[in-house]
């Protein structure tokens, strides 16, 4: 992509701050697009916000919380109003909760699905309208390789993931008519601070890291900048024809059967 691929196109991304969002937000800004980074940390937002903008992008950081139903549709006007209207909404806002159904609270239950699943729900809400009357526009949600298989002791994070698949395709189906595109990338494990995070509980971080890599077919994690060239893709004209789609962005984490473990040393594997 080139620096006129979103020419003319105003682009929203969700939890841009950092990590995915971050990547995606860069992307789109370098390929043309004018970009509303939106996040609830305003120090990291901003400064991605105005580095963009020192290099020449058309960039604007707006805070909020996007688990709230009343900061999105007070963000989504102001959006609306700093660029007039919007073409493409990349929903990554996202965070990581660990623990079965009988260990999670009901508040981290509430937590983590208002803010990966509800978010989605309700900037499309106030955004959709807005790309109906441009002609249409393209959704892009980041989902997880957690929104079509399960991890152990994440119940309210896979519960999350899979609902938020289920959600992309049903916009997808209710507004093809008013050419409005919706479709989930599905990352593997990628290398963002909410991983770095999430590996941080163990008292082996390292070891951690490794297994990460070495459940990959390709045997490293990703990059945040390789689902954003995804995301990329799938906001673009060159996936025209593309919606309500699964896009699985994982270094082949789910092609073998059993997991690279089996893979490894099971039937059929090179060590036998």
């Amino acid at each position: 992509m080139d620096a006129s691929t979103f020419k003319n196109k105003v682009a929203i991304v969700t939890g841009a701050a950092m990590g995915i969002g971050e990547a995606a937000a860069r992307k789109l800004a370098l390929s043309g697009a004018a970009v509303a980074l939106i996040d609830r940390d305003k120090e990291k937002g901003a400064a991605v916000a105005a580095e963009l903008t020192a290099g020449g992008a058309q960039a604007k950081f707006f805070a909020c919380d996007v688990s709230s139903a009343q900061q999105v549709s007070d963000t989504i006007h102001a959006v609306q109003k700093a660029f007039a209207g919007i073409d493409i909404l990349v929903s990554n806002a996202g965070i990581q909760r660990y623990g079965d159904v009988v260990a999670t609270e009901e508040a981290l239950w509430d937590e983590t699905l208002s803010t990966n699943l509800k978010s989605c729900y309700l900037v499309a809400k106030h955004v959709i309208p807005s790309m109906i009357s441009r002609g249409g526009g393209s959704i892009v949600a980041v989902g997880s390789v957690q929104s079509i298989a399960a991890l152990p002791n994440s119940a309210a994070y896979v519960t999350a993931k899979h609902g938020l698949l289920g959600l992309i395709r049903s916009i997808a189906l209710d507004f093809a008519p008013r050419k409005i595109r919706a479709n989930c990338v599905l990352p593997g494990a990628v290398d963002t601070p909410m991983l770095r995070w999430a590996v941080g509980l163990s008292p082996d971080p390292a070891a951690v890291i490794e297994t990460c890599h070495r459940m990959h077919a390709l045997g490293r994690i990703g990059r945040p900048e390789e689902i954003a060239d995804a995301i990329a893709f799938l906001a673009s004209d060159a996936a025209s024809f593309i919606t309500g789609a699964a896009l699985v962005v994982d270094g082949g984490m789910m092609v073998p059967a059993g997991g690279m473990g089996f893979s490894e040393g099971g039937t059929g594997s090179s060590s036998r």
